[in-house]
């Protein structure tokens, strides 16, 4: 007899909600083309109507682009959603098995952030499922974004409870081994507040209450501090024990962490200058916004180039993406991708075309967002490879009885 099981099954890891958020990644790539392709004049995002008249009176061109993001949305947001839930089913068996309070009481406690990041990653996917898919959403959505504020808010206190039982236990007795702190695996609280922080952000350029807005803007800038706050205090601890130990090899894809940190933080703050310029009198302008991107952008692709460097010296590709080793951790080689190809959308279109340098759809225009699909692309493919890695199911025989 034979039972057929996958290696996330045998060997399961709170890093498998990467895995949910990766997918939920995705589908917010595909929600760029409809971001800044499809004309949306009457609100700041697309929405069904939207979509509908572009398909009605648009080209070829224009039909099938939207097409193809209705079924790049669809498809990852189901995976998204069908991912969580499979994590949901397993998180607390695993906790409180051996093997888990093993997992507990050392460093890589704090992977149990894992799972608010992903729950706040579903929370937003719903809401772009809700934009493109849902007919009459937006004459509703005053409704929705204090419900929205109140479910990131429930997300980011369990981040926070996550967070302050994992040092809590460390300031109490200590345990923290410092020595095989040798990446960024410890930024994960801060990629976890930063995603908590951009969905509270959303009313803030959305909303049309001042008080909804209001609320948005102080909310979500809390969650920014805090997630800079653990930034500040990762990198350092991380970058001396590398420094001192060299990369731990299976944490080697942490080092590219900040890449979706300041996607996060970037979109946030776009979002907090909008509700400021629309009900509190603050004006950026075009050029500020372009070189506030382009500066972010620039950060991504030093940590791109250090984190690169790294997982070449380890041997990390060969190993666990195209060997025949599995890691948990390696889903965390998607969302940099992703962060990166959504930053550069907004860069070319939030900031170079607004700020007139280069012209909408121009040559530059497609020379540039072809870095962001080329990104995407790369990281579709990434998650199919990791996908059947980790979760194709492969037969494992009985040992039978002498």
């Amino acid at each position: 007899m034979s039972n057929a099981t996958s290696a996330a099954e045998r060997a399961y890891s709170p890093l498998y909600f990467l895995a949910s958020l990766g997918s939920g990644g995705l589908a917010v790539t595909f929600f760029m083309y409809l971001m800044f392709w499809v004309p949306h004049p009457n609100q700041p995002v697309p929405v069904f109507e939207d979509l509908m008249a572009a398909l009605q009176t648009g080209g070829v061109l224009m039909q099938a682009t939207i097409i193809l993001a209705w079924a790049g949305i669809a498809w990852f947001g189901f995976r998204n959603l069908a991912l969580l839930v499979w994590n949901l089913r397993r998180i607390g068996t695993f906790r409180a098995s051996e093997a888990g309070q093993s997992h507990a009481a050392s460093n890589a406690g704090s992977q149990v952030l894992a799972m608010p990041l992903a729950l706040a990653m579903s929370v937003n996917v719903m809401f772009v499922l809700g934009m493109v898919f849902v007919p009459g959403l937006w004459s509703v959505v005053e409704y929705l974004f204090p419900l929205a504020l109140i479910a990131f808010l429930a997300i980011g206190y369990l981040a926070f409870k996550q967070l302050g039982d994992f040092l809590g236990t460390r300031f109490q007795g200590g345990g923290f081994n410092c020595q095989a702190n040798n990446s960024f695996a410890q930024l994960l609280p801060a990629f976890t507040f930063s995603m908590v922080g951009v969905g509270l952000a959303a009313p803030s350029a959305m909303s049309g209450n001042e008080i909804t807005s209001g609320l948005s803007i102080i909310l979500s800038g809390f969650f920014l501090v805090a997630s800079i706050t653990m930034v500040a205090i990762g990198v350092v601890m991380g970058v001396r024990s590398m420094l001192e130990n060299g990369v731990a090899v299976e944490a080697a894809p942490t080092l590219l962490i900040l890449l979706p940190v300041a996607t996060v933080a970037s979109i946030l703050l776009l979002r907090q200058g909008h509700g400021l310029h629309e009900h509190f009198g603050s004006h950026a302008t075009a050029g500020d916004t372009m070189v506030f991107l382009s500066r972010m952008i620039s950060l991504e692709i030093l940590f791109a180039m250090f984190g690169l460097l790294a997982l070449a010296r380890t041997g990390y590709w060969t190993r666990f993406v195209f060997g025949s080793e599995t890691s948990p951790g390696s889903y965390a080689l998607v969302c940099p991708g992703i962060a990166f190809s959504v930053l550069t959308h907004f860069w070319i279109n939030k900031g170079l075309v607004a700020a007139g340098l280069i012209a909408k759809f121009g040559m530059a225009y497609w020379a540039l967002t072809a870095v962001a699909l080329a990104s995407q692309l790369l990281m579709i493919l990434l998650v199919l490879r990791l996908n059947r890695q980790h979760f194709g199911q492969e037969d494992t025989a009985a040992v039978p009885a002498e």
